[in-house]
């Protein structure tokens, strides 16, 4: 085993307190975050040698660092939103093969919810009116709008129904009423979510995420340290990442994500097809994203998507998902969580099996950033 062709596991994950958690601060989150991953894989502090975190405000990855005690001679901070962690993730796991690291800890923490409760921040999620985006904001073009824009677009071209979209937040609320640390466990149905309050057409209230604080982190690892691990090691098999678009009239087609990219790659990387994968986590910042997503991996066709969730022929977001488990932000490494927890089979009444009885094998976590300008897709497996 010589640099370059190390194995890289994922052996330690965890989230922090999350939903409503109104006595912390996104410091707090980050700590609480590292230190049950590392008691997660029983990996001693000292050996983690690499850092990868991204945050609002004064959240460098430089003080991150110093709050955990840590002082890493690989960090990284790429921020390209939502799709931040299966990029840095894939960052890692090229880190750790090529020997430039050899354990990696992702952390993430964020304070979201109570920040607008107490003030510190207000609801706007326009990114912004400088640069490019300063021709769009002026005309109402918030994330929620653009993400409405292209869930129209999808319904004209493919006659994709807005009973469809809301099929798959009833399902998310599904997985997280078996989910006991899901935010919004109760109940949904399409009725109760097309009968909500609108928020941006075709999307009334249920077809977007909740807001909540919380946090989680992930320890990658190369495969020598896999042994005194407490765990079984979840492999990291392929990833891919793409950068699309930041304006809206830089999109060309609005009914095909970056996944479309990130997908192919890693799933070519990784060796194995779509249809191999036995559970999916994928960003679900509003309904329509997961649709597409599974669309532009592979799952199903182009224009099929509605018709594939309907069907339920894969468990997707099986924690419930931002739509209903949590959201505190940039939200792609509670997908990497999940994924593992499932691989590991540790995931109690949501637990998925495959049609002989076993555990899954293969998972992917798909993130999406902006208003899908980014996507980072990683395929995990089982040894």
């Amino acid at each position: 085993m010589t640099a370059g062709n190390r194995k890289v596991a994922v052996v330690g994950v965890a989230l922090s307190d999350c939903g409503r958690v109104d006595d912390a601060t996104p410091y707090t989150l980050h700590a609480q975050a590292a230190r049950r991953a590392l008691a997660d894989a029983g990996l001693d502090r000292a050996l983690v040698d690499g850092l990868a975190s991204a945050g609002t405000g004064t959240l460098a990855p430089v003080e991150v660092a110093e709050y955990l005690g840590l002082r890493p001679t690989w960090v990284d901070s790429t921020s390209v939103g939502g799709s931040t962690w299966e990029v840095m993730a894939a960052h890692a796991a090229d880190a750790i093969a090529a020997g430039h690291a050899n354990a990696v800890l992702l952390v993430y923490g964020s304070t979201a919810r109570a920040d607008i409760r107490a003030g510190r921040r207000t609801g706007n999620l326009s990114f912004g009116a400088r640069g490019p985006l300063q021709f769009e904001v002026p005309y109402g073009h918030t994330l929620v709008a653009k993400y409405a824009m292209a869930a129209r677009r999808h319904m004209i071209e493919f006659g994709t129904t807005v009973e469809q979209l809301a099929e798959v937040a009833v399902q998310a609320r599904q997985h997280a009423a078996l989910n006991p640390q899901a935010m919004y466990r109760d109940p949904i149905t399409v009725d109760d979510v097309l009968s909500g309050p609108m928020i941006a057409d075709p999307f009334t209230k249920l077809h977007c995420c909740l807001r909540s604080d919380g946090g989680a982190a992930v320890l990658l690892a190369a495969e020598e340290y896999v042994p005194d691990c407490r765990t079984a090691p979840v492999w990291v098999l392929g990833s891919g990442e793409c950068v699309s678009h930041a304006t809206m009239s830089e999109w060309q087609d609005f009914t095909v994500s970056p996944a479309a990219v990130s997908g192919r790659l890693a799933f070519r990387r990784a060796g194995v097809r779509p249809g191999e994968i036995d559970v999916a986590q994928i960003y679900d910042a509003f309904t329509y994203m997961t649709l597409v997503t599974l669309e532009d991996l592979g799952f199903c066709e182009k224009g099929e998507g509605g018709a594939f969730v309907q069907a339920r022929e894969l468990p997707v977001n099986t924690d419930g998902g931002g739509l209903s488990a949590q959201h505190p932000g940039m939200r792609g490494l509670f997908l990497l969580v999940e994924a593992v927890r499932q691989l590991r089979g540790e995931c109690e009444a949501r637990q998925v099996r495959t049609s002989h009885g076993g555990l899954p094998r293969l998972a992917v976590a798909s993130g999406t950033g902006g208003w899908f300008c980014s996507s980072g897709t990683v395929v995990l497996g089982r040894g």
